[in-house]
């Protein structure tokens, strides 16, 4: 009975085909949760996938309407051992974007697990099946092993993660006592490096609004009325063009941060930004003072998603009557989410933009969270991890995405550790996702070490 030999278990597990014939499995269920077609599958995969394999592990668990009639079920357990012990809460989504079908390369299908040299193809295969399929199995790896965990584990894995977990907060308050831990610590995005574990305790917050300009009924010729007509997309252009320079610095004062601090500064000075598989950083966009880490970690950044005007496909000699713009604002702690629309809407009445409309998205977001680096359960994660691989992890004050950290960390009121299992160049939210082999049993290892670890003496 050795840390090691839980390791050669989850070792085997992987080895023995059995690892990704179980991720086939969960890819298997079309839980697009941005499909309402597909809302019946969201339940059976917690019924049918989720629940019997945790009730196996010796979880008792309950599956949960969800408070909002947008959002998925959500399945709750927890195996208690001695309330003395510590108890972990972990958590995880079987949800997945829309499959886009269409566009997978030839040979490749969005609910079909496909094993290509060191890629597993399928949707959710990276986000986020995957990741809490490890963190079981790793759960199961250390009970086989040691016959108890050595802590209590309390799991929540919700279907309604893609489009921004609608009910999950108010779930969660209703049921802080039912949820209480010491800890979450929980897997989901990508590592910086693949090569080398990531860690990370919080998230950037989203906010994602349309701004509008409709100025009158129809279009009309350009010839007849051009130079007679406002033009809405160069007015809109304009009001987009005074909330960032032309290298993208925000010019709103109330969202540029307060919290990038000299200590996260440190902590984010040797971080990578990519891992050599995905764009070239542009030095030359975002805020010009701070290093590329800086931004992307440590900093606000705002994004046109998609803008119109007229009939992009098929374009007439028209003064369009309408433009639209959808827009996101990623941003972390340090920033007052309730003032984020508000600020705009004085910017743009202040510039003169007061016939622009702000239209918030129905789609909730996150809001953003980041817990100190220096924090007893980051270092002591921190250990394990570093004892597994033989190096230190990254660890990141926060993920530049965004999810449902809050919840967690201000609801729940818990520290909060994310250890992810997929990679930079995952193509989650894409065609042709994957993940990584390699990834996976070196994600296996680190989570049966961290877990063996804690069953023998938590902070």
């Amino acid at each position: 009975m050795s840390r090691e030999n839980a390791l050669g278990q989850v070792e085997a597990y992987f080895e023995s085909g059995d690892f990704t014939a179980d991720l086939a499995a969960l890819v298997a269920y079309e839980t697009e949760s941005q499909n309402p077609d597909q809302a019946p599958m969201l339940r059976l995969y917690l019924s049918e996938a989720m629940q019997p394999r945790l009730e196996a592990l010796g979880f008792d668990c309950v599956l949960n309407d969800n408070p909002d009639p947008s959002g998925g079920p959500i399945l709750t357990g927890a195996r208690i051992e001695d309330p003395a012990l510590p108890t972990i809460l972990t958590y995880g989504h079987g949800d997945v974007i829309l499959a886009q079908t269409e566009q997978w390369r030839e040979g490749l299908h969005p609910f079909e697990l496909v094993e290509e040299g060191d890629r597993l193809y399928g949707r959710g295969a990276a986000d986020n099946k995957v990741q809490h399929l490890i963190n079981i199995a790793a759960l199961e790896a250390v009970l086989a092993v040691r016959g108890t965990l050595g802590f209590n584990v309390k799991i929540v894995i919700e279907m309604s993660e893609e489009i921004g977990s609608p009910g999950l907060a108010e779930f969660m308050q209703a049921n802080k006592g039912r949820l209480k831990a010491d800890v979450l610590i929980a897997s989901d995005g990508p590592r910086l490096r693949p090569e080398r574990p990531t860690m990370f305790m919080g998230a950037r917050g989203g906010l994602s609004f349309d701004l509008t300009l409709d100025l009158r009924e129809g279009a009309h010729h350009s010839g007849n009325w051009g130079g007679l007509l406002a033009d809405p997309a160069i007015i809109l252009s304009h009001a987009i063009a005074s909330i960032c320079d032309a290298r993208g610095q925000i010019q709103i004062p109330e969202w540029r941060p307060t919290s990038l601090t000299d200590d996260i500064r440190a902590a984010l000075s040797e971080l990578p930004v990519n891992d050599g598989t995905n764009p070239k950083v542009d030095e030359d966009w975002g805020e010009e003072s701070l290093t590329p880490t800086e931004r992307v970690y440590g900093w606000n950044s705002f994004a046109i998603l998609a803008m119109t005007s007229g009939v992009p496909e098929a374009p007439v000699n028209a003064i369009s009557a309408k433009a639209r713009a959808t827009c996101q604002l990623r941003y972390v702690v340090g920033t007052t989410p309730e003032d984020i629309l508000p600020a705009l809407r004085r910017h743009l009445d202040t510039h003169g933009f007061q016939k622009v409309q702000i239209e918030t998205h129905e789609r909730g977001f996150f809001h953003a969270t980041r817990l100190d680096p220096a924090h007893p359960w980051v270092k002591y994660v921190e250990q394990s991890l570093t004892r597994t691989c033989g190096q230190k992890p990254h660890v990141l004050p926060n993920l530049a995405g965004s999810l449902p950290n809050d919840c967690f960390a201000d609801i729940l009121g818990l520290p909060t550790v994310w250890v992810p299992h997929s990679y930079l160049g995952c193509s989650q939210h894409a065609p042709d996702e994957h993940v990584l082999k390699s990834v996976c049993q070196n994600s296996l290892r680190v989570m049966a070490g961290l877990f063996w670890d804690i069953g023998t003496g938590a902070p």
